[in-house]
Protein backbone atom coordinates (compact mmCIF):
# COMPACT_ATOMS: atom_id res chain seq x y z
CA UNK A 1 0.00 0.00 0.00
CA UNK A 2 1.20 3.56 -0.95
CA UNK A 3 0.99 6.77 1.01
CA UNK A 4 -1.02 8.40 -1.24
CA UNK A 5 -4.88 9.22 -0.01
CA UNK A 6 -7.57 11.30 -1.86
CA UNK A 7 -9.57 13.68 0.24
CA UNK A 8 -12.91 14.24 -1.27
CA UNK A 9 -14.89 17.27 -0.48
CA UNK A 10 -17.92 20.02 -2.32
CA UNK A 11 -18.15 23.18 -1.89
CA UNK A 12 -20.42 25.72 -3.92
CA UNK A 13 -19.23 26.58 -7.49
CA UNK A 14 -17.64 30.21 -7.09
CA UNK A 15 -15.21 28.58 -4.30
CA UNK A 16 -13.50 25.79 -5.69
CA UNK A 17 -10.88 26.99 -8.39
CA UNK A 18 -9.64 28.91 -5.31
CA UNK A 19 -9.35 26.51 -2.58
CA UNK A 20 -7.75 23.78 -4.90
CA UNK A 21 -5.05 26.80 -5.79
CA UNK A 22 -4.56 27.46 -2.47
CA UNK A 23 -3.90 23.36 -1.08
CA UNK A 24 -1.62 22.77 -4.25
CA UNK A 25 0.24 26.19 -3.83
CA UNK A 26 0.91 25.70 0.19
CA UNK A 27 1.93 21.89 -1.11
CA UNK A 28 -0.76 19.97 1.29
CA UNK A 29 -1.63 18.76 -2.49
CA UNK A 30 0.23 17.95 -5.33
CA UNK A 31 -3.22 18.03 -7.55
CA UNK A 32 -6.74 18.71 -7.01
CA UNK A 33 -9.48 17.34 -9.84
CA UNK A 34 -12.23 19.89 -9.83
CA UNK A 35 -15.07 18.13 -11.06
CA UNK A 36 -18.15 19.62 -13.23
CA UNK A 37 -21.34 21.45 -10.99
CA UNK A 38 -23.38 18.71 -10.03
CA UNK A 39 -26.52 19.06 -7.86
CA UNK A 40 -27.00 18.31 -4.52
CA UNK A 41 -29.49 17.04 -2.14
CA UNK A 42 -28.78 16.94 1.68
CA UNK A 43 -30.58 17.48 5.21
CA UNK A 44 -28.85 20.34 7.01
CA UNK A 45 -30.22 21.50 10.63
CA UNK A 46 -33.32 19.29 10.03
CA UNK A 47 -34.09 20.96 6.35
CA UNK A 48 -33.69 19.30 3.14
CA UNK A 49 -31.43 21.48 0.96
CA UNK A 50 -31.05 21.40 -2.92
CA UNK A 51 -27.38 23.28 -4.08
CA UNK A 52 -25.34 23.12 -7.11
CA UNK A 53 -21.90 22.13 -6.19
CA UNK A 54 -18.19 21.46 -7.23
CA UNK A 55 -16.99 17.99 -6.16
CA UNK A 56 -13.23 17.88 -5.48
CA UNK A 57 -10.59 15.19 -5.16
CA UNK A 58 -7.46 16.01 -3.38
CA UNK A 59 -4.74 14.40 -3.62
CA UNK A 60 -1.81 14.14 -1.24
CA UNK A 61 0.00 12.37 1.20
CA UNK A 62 -0.68 10.76 4.63
CA UNK A 63 1.72 12.63 6.52
CA UNK A 64 0.29 15.63 5.62
CA UNK A 65 -3.59 14.79 6.27
CA UNK A 66 -3.55 16.80 9.53
CA UNK A 67 -1.97 19.67 7.95
CA UNK A 68 -4.32 19.27 4.83
CA UNK A 69 -7.80 18.78 6.94
CA UNK A 70 -6.55 22.28 9.66
CA UNK A 71 -6.12 24.16 6.35
CA UNK A 72 -9.37 22.86 4.23
CA UNK A 73 -11.70 23.89 7.46
CA UNK A 74 -9.73 27.49 7.73
CA UNK A 75 -10.79 28.16 4.07
CA UNK A 76 -13.79 26.15 3.58
CA UNK A 77 -16.76 28.66 3.55
CA UNK A 78 -18.96 25.93 4.79
CA UNK A 79 -19.69 25.25 8.28
CA UNK A 80 -19.22 21.43 8.29
CA UNK A 81 -17.38 20.79 5.11
CA UNK A 82 -16.90 17.06 4.10
CA UNK A 83 -13.57 15.61 4.51
CA UNK A 84 -13.71 11.84 3.56
CA UNK A 85 -10.50 9.88 2.83
CA UNK A 86 -9.68 7.07 0.36
CA UNK A 87 -6.44 5.29 0.49
CA UNK A 88 -5.89 3.38 -3.00
CA UNK A 89 -5.26 -0.18 -2.57
CA UNK A 90 -2.52 0.63 -5.57
CA UNK A 91 -0.28 3.37 -7.11
CA UNK A 92 2.68 3.43 -9.70
CA UNK A 93 5.86 4.09 -8.15
CA UNK A 94 5.93 6.95 -10.11
CA UNK A 95 3.36 8.66 -9.54
CA UNK A 96 3.79 8.09 -5.69
CA UNK A 97 7.13 9.81 -5.99
CA UNK A 98 5.80 12.83 -8.02
CA UNK A 99 3.09 13.39 -5.22
CA UNK A 100 5.67 12.99 -2.52
CA UNK A 101 7.57 15.18 -4.20
CA UNK A 102 5.30 17.85 -4.38
CA UNK A 103 3.95 17.59 -1.00
CA UNK A 104 7.35 17.87 0.28
CA UNK A 105 7.23 21.15 2.83
CA UNK A 106 11.55 21.44 2.70
CA UNK A 107 13.91 20.23 0.43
Amino acid sequence: MSDVVIVMTTVGENAADELARALVGERLAACVNVLPPMSSTYRWKGTVEHEQERQLFIKTTRDRLDALEARLRALHPYELPEFIVLRPDRVSEAYCAWLAAETRTSG
